[in-house]
């Protein structure tokens, strides 16, 4: 019984040694991490400043950034780094940080409406913790000192709806039935429009018509003068011939080469034989001599 009596009390003694030392070690680092939570400063946004030439000035912390377009990620970024030596050296007149690393650059501010109070900007630059460079949503705008007049940008569409919207109270109707009944205008519109094809086409085909009469008529009376000038040209040659001076036997020669010269100028009586005809056969003969 002794010796587990005494190897119980060395292991006490050795825990009772070792309990304290953890303890001190403990309270060691909770005063050296509170000692650093008290030393770590906090991000201030510079406040608004009235702008100079040559001088970046603070415009303020706005919670839009408007206009302004992303120049990148600067690993240690300041106001110096971002609107200093990027923005101003690019000829921009405006020049803001955001989220602690993020440069923005451009030519106009914000909108006005979104500048809001300067604790809103709370991140800490990367380069220097003690300066404010923005917020998650926020933005510490400065002026470059390029221009001392600079304008804002435009509020953006939907910040100024919400802004500018009220609430309005709905309240449930009950459904009605709308029968829309056309109205007769347009079958009106279209008869009026077919009655004036109708009045063209009637016009066209009278003037058509017309047209071919006036030719058929211009056709017949060019028909007809003609015939009428052949008619005058035939009897002018008629009359021409039966001018003539008779010939010696009194009346009008006319001799055929079936006939007999002797009895050309005799007179035939009527019935006579047929065979009187022809002068070669002289088998019977009747005349009147």
């Amino acid at each position: 019984m002794k010796p587990a009596t005494f190897l119980a009390a060395a292991l006490l003694a050795a825990t009772s040694d070792a309990l304290p030392e953890k303890i001190s070690k403990s309270m060691f680092w909770a005063r050296d991490a509170g000692h650093r939570l008290a030393g770590r400063a906090t991000p201030t946004q510079i406040p608004k400043q009235p702008p100079m030439l040559n001088t970046q000035t603070s415009v303020g912390c706005f919670n839009s950034q408007g206009d302004l377009k992303t120049n990148g990620t600067i690993k240690f970024n300041s106001q110096g780094s971002c609107v200093k030596d990027r923005c101003m050296v690019l000829g921009y007149e405006v020049g803001a940080t955001n989220a602690g690393n993020q440069c923005w650059c451009g030519h106009k501010y914000p909108p006005k409406q979104s500048l809001v109070a300067d604790k809103e900007c709370n991140v800490g630059c990367t380069g220097i913790d003690t300066e404010a460079c923005g917020g998650i949503e926020a933005w510490s705008v400065y002026n470059t000192g390029l221009a001392l007049a600079v304008d804002y940008s435009a509020p953006d569409s939907s910040s100024s709806t919400s802004a500018t919207s009220k609430p309005t109270a709905s309240a449930t109707q009950p459904a009605t039935t709308i029968i829309v009944t056309p109205s007769a205008e347009p079958e009106k519109k279209k008869e009026s429009k077919n009655v004036g094809g109708i009045v063209a086409g009637v016009v066209v085909g009278v003037l058509v018509v017309a047209s071919a009469l006036g030719a058929g008529l211009m056709f017949l009376r060019r028909k007809r003068n003609k015939e009428i000038e052949e008619e005058h040209r035939r009897n002018a040659a008629v009359s021409a011939f039966i001018g003539k001076p008779p010939s010696s036997s009194g009346g009008m020669s006319m001799t055929d080469s079936r006939m007999d010269p002797v009895m050309a100028h005799r007179r035939m009586s009527d019935g006579s034989i047929a065979d009187n005809q022809d002068y070669s056969r002289r088998i019977l003969r009747v005349t009147n001599a």
